[in-house]
């Protein structure tokens, strides 16, 4: 018998509908038990978001500070897994505070020792520096990274920026105004998502993860653009000086806090709507002399591995 805990953490349940879409095929096995945790904080975020909620959450969350949150179950705790499917979202750019808050947890630390993991990643398109984030944390944990599963939002970027602050300040997945797209991953790639569950049982079954990656990419785990890549790295630069300058001019002052993050919102759209399209124009006039740089990281960041880059 082999054993799977799925772990995740979801606010609207579309990475619920992921995560359970990923291992059909395994629940569906006499020789797979499947297990499953649910994240859950101990003063929890709150969905529909405020914008004050929201960007307030943003230095805590860069800087990877973990919170409190809820205890795993003893069954869980005293069960040995040989595969974990870890599914979380990311927020700025970075691994959900709920996820790191989780990893952060002597639970984590029992759970992920020398067991393979699979990543399931549900987001609006930024997700390889958090996904490095991860790695690091696995490193830590004596974890081993064998597979990663990322749905994205595919619309234009400047359409996904209207569509998911509407989805995320309303609580409600619908067309904006009528005449926008829905939301979020599209529902076609949630139900798609299935196609995987037969790979990873597949080698769950076999005892064999060294060649899990590979076969899941090549049903279309993760879809890149060198552009994004660009952008995720530019932005976490951005993003690591303005967190740093939050967190260190507005320790217990709670005013100064919100206005250095009220501050941080504003610069935020600034970026989206004046700064990317800037960025977007150089990376166009800069991609044949770079193309060969940008294949190498497209090839990288599609792969399990961590090699400092």
């Amino acid at each position: 018998m082999k054993h799977v805990l799925v772990i995740h953490f979801s606010q609207s349940g579309q990475l619920t509908e992921i995560v359970n879409n990923v291992v059909t095929d395994l629940k569906n096995h006499d020789q797979v038990q499947i297990d499953y945790h649910q994240i859950e904080m101990e003063d929890p975020f709150p969905f529909p978001w405020s914008r004050e909620a929201f960007y307030g959450a943003f230095p805590d969350t860069y800087s990877q500070k973990p919170r409190a949150v809820k205890p795993v179950s003893e069954t869980i705790l005293n069960t040995s897994y040989d595969l974990i499917i870890l599914g979380y979202q990311i927020w700025y750019l970075t691994p959900s505070l709920p996820t790191i808050s989780f990893l952060a947890t002597d639970d984590a630390k029992k759970l992920f020792k020398n067991t393979p993991v699979v990543t399931v990643i549900g987001c609006r398109n930024l997700w390889m520096m958090a996904q490095e984030k991860m790695k690091v944390h696995f490193t830590s944990l004596k974890a081993q990274l064998v597979g990663n599963i990322a749905l994205v939002d595919h619309h234009l970027n400047h359409i996904s920026v209207i569509t998911i602050a509407q989805w995320m300040f309303s609580g409600e997945k619908k067309k904006y105004l009528g005449i926008f797209p829905k939301p979020g991953v599209q529902q076609k790639d949630i139900d798609h998502s299935v196609r995987f569950s037969k790979t990873i049982l597949n080698h769950l079954l076999s005892g064999d993860f060294s060649n899990l990656q590979p076969s899941l990419l090549k049903q279309g785990a993760v879809s890149l653009k060198s552009f994004l890549i660009l952008t995720d790295q530019k932005g976490n630069k951005i993003f690591s000086k303005w967190s740093q300058i939050i967190l260190r001019n507005s320790k217990e002052n709670t005013s100064k806090r919100r206005l250095l993050v009220k501050m941080f919102s504003i610069y935020l759209l600034f970026a989206i709507w004046v700064i990317s399209p800037i960025v977007f124009i150089l990376f166009l006039l800069t991609y044949l002399p770079l193309r060969k740089r940008y294949s190498k990281q497209k090839s990288y960041y599609s792969s399990v591995a961590l090699n400092g880059e």
